[in-house]
């Protein structure tokens, strides 16, 4: 049964929603893969923060009209799903890792701020790694300076600290000759 028009300006508004916020978008064809392995996706989407959703193709061009993902439009044919996500490369990810696992799913475009994607470009932002993982790598890096200090200091505390007993027991020994 089809959607009457309220219904589909429902969809429209809900996806136009979604596609106001967001970095990234990733198109790809669903065609023969199980409802168990759709439904394994999703899970993994609603745990990633990303918007899945199979839409009717005429409903996705209405709500990427007049944004930066409008480019978009003329690789919407066939039977499509749509990942979109505020963070950059979440969507490429979920769909990359699970195209991984199911050939069925085919990547066929995507758009990052406005960019074009091919399959390729798809698969390179995937590849990033997430944002805690790029803040806890730039802080690991901002921090090696100042452990590497600490370190140095505490190596030359420990020397030092090795080395004053021994001078005074040496001091110790001549003190007893002078006399």
């Amino acid at each position: 049964m089809g959607l009457n028009l309220n219904d589909k300006k429902a969809v429209v508004a809900e996806v136009s929603a979604k596609v106001a916020t967001a970095q990234t978008i990733v198109v790809a064809e669903y065609r023969g893969i199980q409802v168990a392995h759709l439904t394994q996706l999703r899970a993994k989407a609603r745990a990633q923060g990303v918007y899945l959703r199979v839409l009717k193709n005429t409903l996705a061009r209405r709500s990427v009209e007049g944004t930066q993902f409008a480019a978009l439009a003329d690789s919407m044919t066939g039977p499509l799903i749509y990942s979109i996500s505020d963070d950059a490369v979440a969507a490429a990810k979920v769909i990359a890792d699970f195209a991984k696992t199911n050939d069925k799913l085919v990547i066929t475009a995507g758009n990052y701020a406005g960019k074009q994607l091919d399959k390729a470009a798809v698969a390179a932002l995937a590849s990033i790694p997430s944002r805690e993982v790029l803040i806890s790598q730039l802080l690991g890096v901002m921090l090696a300076p100042v452990s590497g200090f600490a370190r140095g200091l505490a190596a030359l505390a420990a020397k030092k600290s090795e080395g004053a007993p021994a001078v005074a027991e040496v001091a110790a020994e001549e003190a007893p000759a002078a006399a």
